[in-house]
């Protein structure tokens, strides 16, 4: 008996600083737009590059995120807000003009071989949000269109510029 009181005891633990720590908030605010800084208008890859990025990237990339339902939920919110200031900190699409050159070259070609390896995005993100996951066509396309940026062909340097 003294190991069934033990757990419930335990339990009611867990459960009050469950219901505690939902108190704890995180900040669902995005920064401001700024349309004229953003990757597709600077760069205008074709509709489809665009739809990619879109339903792929700018969720976590991006100033436009939009917070699911589970991010009123603690533990759950402070670990997707964690996953997104680490996103934008890598590469945010829409702050793209505050790039040097070489940033935008090294940030794109990084996407481009992690978008065709599968590690973007993030199979823990493609779990929840299934229409997110890239079909191999999908990858290939985002892919062969990051990698057009960051070649050295004539014309194409003044879009990393």
């Amino acid at each position: 008996m003294p190991s069934i009181l033990k757990f419930k005891n335990i339990a009611l633990v867990m459960l009050v600083i469950l219901l505690g720590i939902q108190f704890i908030r995180i900040d669902k605010s995005n920064p401001p737009l700024n349309p004229s800084e953003d990757f597709i208008a600077v760069s205008k890859p074709p509709e489809n590059v665009t739809l990619i990025l879109k339903k792929a990237c700018y969720d976590c990339h991006s100033n436009e995120t939009v917070y699911p339902w589970y991010s009123n939920i603690a533990p759950a919110s402070w670990w997707l807000k964690s996953h997104i200031d680490e996103a934008r900190e890598a590469l945010n699409f829409s702050e793209w003009t505050d790039y040097s050159g070489k940033e935008k070259s090294k940030k794109i070609h990084k996407a481009a071989e992690e978008v065709k390896e599968g590690e973007m995005p993030l199979s823990s993100y493609t779990l929840i949000h299934f229409k997110s996951k890239l079909s191999d066509d999908e990858k290939a396309t985002l892919s062969n269109y990051f990698h057009t940026l960051t070649s050295t062909t004539p014309g194409t340097e003044s879009e990393m510029d």
